[in-house]
């Protein structure tokens, strides 16, 4: 959809919602024209990636890990 740079201003949170659900949308603000759309979308089209550092600096999460004892009983070994 397309919107005329005062009705997106007195419009944004409907210009966001729908950038949201319908996809980008259009301002206009004389002869030039914007894109509002979400982040992930413009990561997705420009192909931004993390970088190495950021992949080493994110949280690690233990909730993957089985910590649980086993349970079983040990090997017999014969002295």
């Amino acid at each position: 959809m397309e919107w005329p740079l005062a009705e997106a201003k007195n419009k944004l949170s409907e210009v966001l919602n729908l950038a949201a659900s319908a996809g980008p949308q259009r301002v206009r603000r004389r002869n030039d024209a914007f894109i509002v759309m979400r982040e992930a979308e413009y990561e997705r089209l420009t192909g931004k990636r993390m970088g190495f550092k950021e992949f080493l600096m994110q949280p690690v999460g233990l909730d993957e890990l089985d910590l649980s004892r086993d349970q079983s009983l040990p090997r017999d070994i014969e002295l």
